[in-house]
């Protein structure tokens, strides 16, 4: 294997890579790339290992703000770097790819794709610490995320317009390639689901959030948007899909969910989602922000109406009215009312699932991992214009495999 085919994916969970890149990362190994993948420890290290990828354990501490901590950790991503001869380091969510890029800078002959997935808890919440981080990292990013070994990726237009007023740099010097995918194979409609057959009668209406237990994803809204119509309804299933992650500022104490069992069913983590999204009709997700959520794609992909909050990232994937609804954030009586109407009126739940399905279709995965590679041919083709959309930087990739949907 060639030193210069060497790619290291860097994120701060191997849960992470696991769900949301082993497709880039398979395509990747198929097409001649060494894959190493980098993270600190935790549940799905494993897995990436049976996948047959080589992995290293980052000294990475999630909730730790000591700038010492993070120099050490540029520093040992140099490290890797140099000693795995990688020509590529891509980093995953805001903080990932500002070390990354920082790392680059120690290593002459890595390169850096710097994918911000979302602006996170810095950015979205609006209490006292993450202003003053807010106010200490804007300058890191203006320094980090330049130079013509970077190459920055958002994954929405409003992301994609804030860092390049961060960065001061031309929009279009920020590739789009709009999240992960999703498998259209394995999330699919099931056969006679209620939400795309309003005929089908007798069967209790199910509505669904599926998220990690953080704040701003707003799974207290959800919650109290259940209780609410929980008396009104008490024959709809209302389900929380979803684990806890206490690396994360803005985690929820478990105790909140368990307060909510009468009228939330908190399922914790589903192995199996295609079969969860099997029994429901409607999926939740009133997030503050979001990079680009894929829980959206899965649950339109099987032929959901869809009700999320007219925030970054949602709204690329809920247009109002046509693939589901949209409501403020942190409102969880616009999100009870719009859950409500969805409720009470299946041919609308139909109409919204039946655009949602049509609409999903450009996000398939395949097409976004043949967007994604084609930022990687730009490492080595010599050129310093960065791509002004994902499509350009497709269109100049030799590759035998064209994009699938539109």
């Amino acid at each position: 294997m060639s030193a210069e085919r060497t790619v290291v994916l860097f994120a701060n969970t191997p849960w992470y890579l696991f769900n949301f890149r082993l497709g880039l990362a398979r395509r990747l190994r198929d097409e001649g790339w060494r894959v190493v993948m980098a993270t600190p420890d935790g549940g799905h290290r494993e897995s990436l290992e049976d996948a047959g990828f080589e992995w290293r354990r980052a000294p990475m501490r999630r909730r730790s703000l000591n700038p010492a901590r993070k120099l050490a950790l540029v520093a040992w991503l140099a490290r890797l770097l140099r000693q795995e001869r990688a020509a590529v380091v891509h980093g995953f969510t805001l903080e990932c790819a500002v070390i990354a890029a920082l790392a680059v800078r120690l290593v002459p002959q890595a390169h850096c794709i710097a994918a911000i997935t979302g602006m996170g808890f810095v950015f979205h919440s609006d209490t006292a610490a993450a202003w003053a981080l807010r106010a200490a990292v804007l300058p890191v990013l203006r320094v980090a995320l330049r130079g013509r070994r970077v190459r920055l990726v958002c994954q929405n237009r409003d992301d994609r317009a804030r860092i390049a007023r961060i960065v001061d740099c031309p929009v279009t010097d920020v590739a789009l390639i709009r999240g992960s995918g999703v498998d259209l194979q394995r999330f699919r409609p099931a056969p006679g689901a209620p939400a795309l057959d309003p005929a089908v009668g007798g069967q209790p209406v199910g509505v669904l959030m599926t998220a990690r237990l953080l704040r701003d994803k707003g799974v207290c809204e959800y919650l109290t948007a259940a209780r609410l119509l929980k008396s009104r309804h008490r024959h709809v299933r209302f389900l929380l899909a979803g684990t806890t992650d206490p690396g994360n500022p803005a985690g929820l104490d478990p105790a909140t969910i368990a307060d909510t069992s009468q009228s939330v069913a908190w399922l914790g983590h589903v192995a199996d989602l295609p079969g969860l999204l099997a029994q429901v009709q409607i999926n939740v997700l009133p997030s503050y922000g979001e990079g680009l959520p894929r829980v959206l794609l899965e649950a339109a992909a099987c032929g959901h109406a869809l009700v999320s909050t007219d925030v970054p990232g949602c709204r690329e994937v809920v247009i109002h009215e046509r693939t589901g609804l949209l409501v403020p954030p942190r409102d969880p009586e616009a999100l009870a009312a719009a859950i409500e109407r969805l409720i009470e009126d299946p041919w609308l739940r139909h109409r919204l699932a039946a655009g949602a399905l049509v609409h999903v279709r450009r996000f398939d995965e395949q097409r976004v991992v043949d967007e994604t590679l084609g930022l990687y041919a730009g490492v080595f083709d010599g050129a310093r214009r960065r791509p002004a959309s994902a499509e350009r930087t497709v269109s100049a990739r030799p590759s035998g495999r064209s994009n699938r949907g539109s």
